[in-house]
């Protein structure tokens, strides 16, 4: 499929009635197995990509890097990959611009954009700087985005502590207004808060998987007003915690048990088979 027809595709996805899941692998292996089972489209995840290279999230992977890891995982299924740019890769509204039009070059079907600098003080970029960072990137993915290409403007500042939901929202309210595609504000306190969001909004909202909210289900979040369903470093997550379980109980007590009950070669085979076709 090409990568106009994928961000077709996508561009689809977010008018469609109801919610859509997108997944977020971290290599070739889970992007096809997710695929096999029915994933419409993915996105990377920052923090899985970055647990690859056995760093942490946040700032630790270059945006040549992201680029390149959401390229692969997109030639390897036939469906339609959104990459997580983090924050560009620095403060300037030319950084977040630089860092869209490298999407846009791989024939990605879509990007994120963050308003936090990655400096250890999780701090956020103000509000004016902020607004003309995704004004830039829909600048530089304007031709794309006439195929589909899909801009998320984000406003992490809620997640890192740098400021309140209301802060949010006007945020939101502002990077729609300068043009972003889908908004989203990862981790508000509680549903009533992603309501809210939904609400103040015209754009497709996404919402994450994640912490408390992973009690929701899909109609839970339909319910709200939410039009796309990422995971973020979720699975990436819920794998290192078994691969911690299993090598405690291996490794400190000689109990291979919590092994039995593994994927069956033949089972992944076609399911990697099935998420690759195109």
């Amino acid at each position: 499929m090409s990568a106009t027809a994928k961000r077709e595709v996508f561009a689809r996805l977010h008018q469609r009635e109801g919610a859509f899941i997108m997944p977020n692998p971290w290599d070739i292996g889970t992007a096809r197995m997710l695929a096999g089972r029915g994933a419409e489209a993915l996105a990377t995840t920052s923090a899985g990509l970055a647990f690859t290279h056995g760093l942490p999230d946040g700032g630790s992977i270059t945006i040549a890097q992201s680029v390149a890891h959401a390229k692969e995982l997109d030639d390897a299924t036939a469906v339609p990959v959104s990459a997580d740019l983090e924050n560009g890769g620095g403060a300037t509204p030319e950084d977040a611009a630089d860092a869209v039009k490298a999407a846009v070059d791989a024939g990605l079907a879509g990007c994120s954009i963050e308003d936090v600098a990655y400096d250890g003080a999780g701090e956020a970029y103000g509000f004016d700087l902020a607004v003309a960072r995704i004004r830039a990137a829909v600048q530089a993915s304007a031709d794309a985005r006439i195929e589909g290409f899909q801009l998320t403007a984000r406003a992490d500042g809620g997640m890192a502590g740098a400021y309140d939901l209301e802060e949010a929202v006007k945020r939101l309210q502002a990077f729609e207004a300068a043009g972003a595609d889908v908004l989203y504000t990862p981790m508000p306190p509680d549903p009533d808060a992603l309501k809210k969001i939904c609400a103040a909004v015209k754009k497709p909202v996404n919402a994450l998987a994640a912490g408390t909210f992973l009690e929701l289900t899909r109609r839970d979040f339909i319910s709200l007003g939410v039009k796309r369903i990422s995971i973020g470093s979720s699975l990436a997550r819920a794998a290192q915690a078994a691969i911690d379980k299993i090598a405690c109980a291996m490794l400190d007590h000689g109990d291979f048990g919590m092994m039995i009950g593994g994927m069956a070669s033949a089972d992944s085979d076609t399911l990697l088979a099935k998420g690759t076709r195109r």
